[in-house]
């Protein structure tokens, strides 16, 4: 069924909002970052840092975390075209990992064609094999494959950075504490502020924690006139058997199940059976999560601030109204809560059915 067009969210960001430096580097440890709190029932806000977190959850809650590692995404490589003209130093952004030596790829400011070689280095190379002129992407096949690859991409690669990142930082400013499987190509920014210390507490106070994977693809193509919404983005995916179990056992024990991040939710609404229960399921999900949709799985959700306009701000709509939601974000900005990768937080989440009338906080 095709879905009714909606407005998207607009509200003024100012510049020397989007974070451009990590809170380590500001001197302020990673859990130490501000978290606002959204009362997904009322709409009422309130402000605090995030390593006070517990203070917002109860014994048998569960987060659900993702394990997804960042790839080194963006590479400097040489063009070689199929008539011999050689182009040095192009920028190539990895976008879609499609098997274990297939990507689809954005390649900056040239036109490819289909039997182009590009040289990573005397290692690595790879040739094109199909471009599509309705998409920013190309499709690449590497010299190498598996473990193999990736520690090339490893050795030669650096983080994708956007333009309001000012310096060179380094790799592991974009990985999360917890992240293990090598797949994103963006940071799954959401759990950033994690750190051990504040996860064995979490599990001591009787927070239960699961994990589940999903490799973040591209988000943005340098260029507004290409603009690939969530339906046409597809992303590899992993719900473990005993994340859905414990799912299963929280929600039938009055837990809330609460995501660390969007990518969390669009796993976790992407395994579910007939019956709107979690079950363990792999492969590639483009849902497409809305103010329409019903949520099944995911009761809260931790997130950082999103820009105006961005796809995730559809699915922050499926937790709030959009007029909760643009209210909320306007006193952010108020605020001066910091945005994208870097920056602050945002708990989103409802009361249990036996708590009432708050959230207990």
């Amino acid at each position: 069924m095709a879905l009714a067009a909606r407005d998207p969210i607009h509200f003024d960001l100012p510049g020397e909002l989007n974070a451009s430096i990590p809170a380590e580097r500001r001197g302020v440890n990673r859990d130490h970052v501000r978290l606002m709190i959204l009362d997904r029932n009322n709409g009422n806000t309130y402000h605090d840092q995030f390593y006070k977190l517990e203070n917002y959850l109860k014994v048998g809650d569960l987060l659900v975390l993702n394990t997804s590692r960042t790839l080194p995404a963006a590479f400097t490589v040489e063009l070689k075209r199929a008539k011999g003209v050689n182009v040095k130093d192009v920028e190539l952004r990895l976008a879609q990992r499609k098997s274990n030596s297939v990507w689809k790829v954005l390649v900056v400011g040239q036109t490819v064609q289909q039997g182009d070689e590009l040289t990573f280095s005397p290692t690595l190379r790879a040739r094109v094999r199909t471009c599509n002129p309705k998409s920013p992407l190309v499709t690449i096949s590497f010299s190498k494959r598996g473990n193999d690859l990736y520690d090339q991409l490893y050795k030669l690669g650096e983080p994708i950075r956007y333009e309001y990142i000012k310096e060179n930082w380094t790799l592991d400013y974009y990985q999360t504490v917890y992240g293990t499987v090598p797949g994103s190509v963006e940071m799954t920014s959401a759990g950033r502020a994690f750190s051990w210390e504040m996860l064995f507490r979490l599990k001591k106070k009787g927070i239960q924690i699961a994990t589940i994977t999903l490799h973040t693809g591209l988000s943005y193509f340098l260029n507004d006139q290409w603009k690939v919404g969530p339906a046409e983005s597809l992303e590899e995916y992993e719900v473990p058997g005993d994340t859905a179990e414990l799912i299963r056992k929280t929600k039938e024990q009055g837990g809330r199940v609460i995501a660390v991040g969007t990518t969390v939710v669009r796993a976790l609404e992407s395994a579910v059976d007939g019956n709107g229960r979690s079950i363990s399921q792999k492969g590639w999900t483009n849902l497409h999560i809305h103010g329409d949709f019903e949520l099944q799985i995911v009761d809260g959700l931790i997130t950082g601030f999103h820009e105006p306009e961005a796809s995730h701000l559809d699915m922050l709509s499926a937790f709030v109204p959009q007029l909760i939601l643009k209210t909320a974000y306007k006193e952010a900005v108020d605020q001066r809560y910091l945005w994208h990768e870097f920056g602050d937080m945002n708990l989103i989440l409802g009361r249990r059915s036996d708590e009432i009338p708050s959230l207990g906080y």
